[in-house]
């Protein structure tokens, strides 16, 4: 391309500004096309469907970048990565609220929204390591698949009420 690394710097200050300004678009792209995608939703299971959808479809067609957003936020200097932790905030808010709306509604049983939302967004992102566009499935199989873990996970049904039994005690080998 004919493009030398020092070249760069002529558009950016450095290093830190370039690096915040990639994980900065990242994020208001993420934020935008998620509130695009659940704006028309009514309800927190649809919300939550349409969240699942928008994630795993957007971290299938962009594994490179998210991957390069998600692990350099910690080379982020501040005021960069208060900024950039504020706008992930605002992300995980989408889910959190549905997760909410949901249990208070009874449709879901999340004890603790906060860590359902950080559970389930580490879930649907790690299929960034490994999704290939020419794997077994399909988008649309892996996002049914996802889906149905996800609202698996969070929603009531008598399964969840039921004490599950306690794990048997180790055994202990005979000697002698």
């Amino acid at each position: 391309m004919g493009l030398q690394s020092g070249s760069l710097y002529k558009y950016f200050d450095n290093k830190q500004s370039l690096l915040f300004d990639i994980v900065r678009d990242h994020m208001e792209d993420l934020i935008g096309r998620a509130g695009e995608a659940m704006a028309p939703v009514e309800g927190p299971l649809a919300r939550l469907r349409a969240f699942v959808d928008f994630h795993l479809r957007y971290h299938m067609t962009r594994s490179a970048h998210v991957f390069i957003a998600n692990m350099e936020i910690r080379s982020l200097e501040e005021p960069h990565r208060a900024t950039v932790v504020e706008m992930r905030r605002r992300y995980e808010g989408l889910l959190e609220g549905a997760l909410r709306e949901g249990a208070a509604s009874g449709l879901f049983n999340v004890p603790e929204p906060k860590v359902s939302t950080y559970a389930i967004i580490s879930m649907l992102t790690g299929i960034c390591m490994w999704y290939r566009p020419d794997g077994r499935l399909s988008q649309d199989e892996l996002v049914a698949i996802y889906t149905g873990l996800v609202i698996d996970g969070v929603a009531v049904s008598p399964a969840k009420d039921v004490a599950l039994p306690a794990a048997p005690a180790p055994r202990r080998r005979a000697r002698g």
